[in-house]
């Protein structure tokens, strides 16, 4: 079987289109529709099902593109044991880690990874958009989210915790919400869009009630939302990271505490393809954060640690 040919499926199937591949094996759309023929006339059975904007693989074609992933994954593994023998660690790792806690923790974790391997290349976006999350130049993604795609890996970074809170001055003026739809009723502040409802999940007892809630301040930027509820301008609705010295200071107190909140999910997973080479750059990439959620995990107080004579 061409090799060739087989390269081309497998960047067909992975790009969603032949155009995407074209890009990538820098061909015209042309040859690589021309290519795909071939190998279909190989095989003696239709491979792929085209339409104008996308393609999808028949049962053949996915059976033999496992197999092409798999040969060329063996192949770049082989390439880079004999091109990076006795080399430091090096190549590119392109990661997409959510807004917030991309800000307030893994971009000192990430700089800490750099320091230890400098000859790798680290692209870093911080965004938190759910579609399309592995994509061309996307080698991990880290995402809170409350079940992970199922044509993905994901590995289980921890558990993230939501609070109503507000600070203390805020309190003395306003009392702070003691039922779940009376949020409602108050200004919030979280990090969803502005001007878009917000459905809030409160779990207790085994019994789920929603709250739909429009928040006066929002942003991705959870220092800022963070900032903005220590100035009194509302009632909090973020993950208790954000806040764990005011909370423990008192400067921050938080209420509807016999809920489990959630409004984007509880799970921080991390997310990369099934069946793509990972170079030793990136490998060493994914065990090092698994590293830091694990030793994060053990030092972040418990709720029942952070005791209402402290709140």
């Amino acid at each position: 079987m061409n090799l060739q040919r087989l390269t081309i499926l497998v960047e067909i199937l992975d790009a969603g289109n032949l155009s995407k591949a074209a890009r990538k094996l820098k061909m015209t759309r042309a040859n690589i529709s021309y290519h795909l023929n071939l190998l279909e006339k190989e095989v003696g059975v239709q491979l792929v099902r085209r339409s104008t904007l996308s393609v999808e693989p028949t049962e053949a074609g996915e059976r033999l593109y496992e197999h092409g992933r798999n040969i060329l994954n063996e192949l770049m593994t082989a390439r880079e044991s004999i091109t990076t023998l006795g080399q430091s660690l090096q190549g590119r790792v392109g990661i997409s880690v959510p807004s917030g806690f991309g800000q307030m923790f893994m971009m000192q974790w990430l700089i800490e990874f750099k320091e230890r391997y400098p000859d790798i290349h680290l692209d870093v976006m911080f965004e938190n958009r759910i579609d399309n999350m592995i994509r061309e130049g996307i080698d991990i993604a880290i995402r809170i989210m409350s079940d992970p795609p199922e044509n993905l890996i994901a590995r289980n970074l921890g558990t993230i915790r939501y609070i109503a809170c507000a600070s203390a001055d805020y309190v003395a003026q306003h009392g702070l919400p003691t039922e779940l739809q009376a949020l409602a009723e108050v200004p919030i502040i979280t990090s969803s869009v502005v001007g878009k409802r917000l459905r809030l999940r409160a779990y207790k007892n085994d019994q789920m009630e929603e709250v739909y809630l429009s928040p006066s301040v929002s942003s991705e930027h959870f220092p800022f939302i963070r900032e903005a509820m220590l100035a009194g301008l509302g009632v909090g609705i973020m993950p208790d990271y954000v806040v764990l010295d005011e909370l423990k200071s008192g400067k921050v107190l938080t209420t509807l505490d016999d809920y489990t909140l959630s409004i984007f999910g509880r799970q921080m997973f991390m997310l990369y393809m099934p069946n793509r080479h990972q170079t030793r750059a990136i490998r060493a990439c994914i065990d090092y954060l698994l590293e830091k959620a694990r030793q994060m995990n053990n030092h972040l107080p418990t709720p029942c640690e952070i005791t209402p004579k402290d709140r």
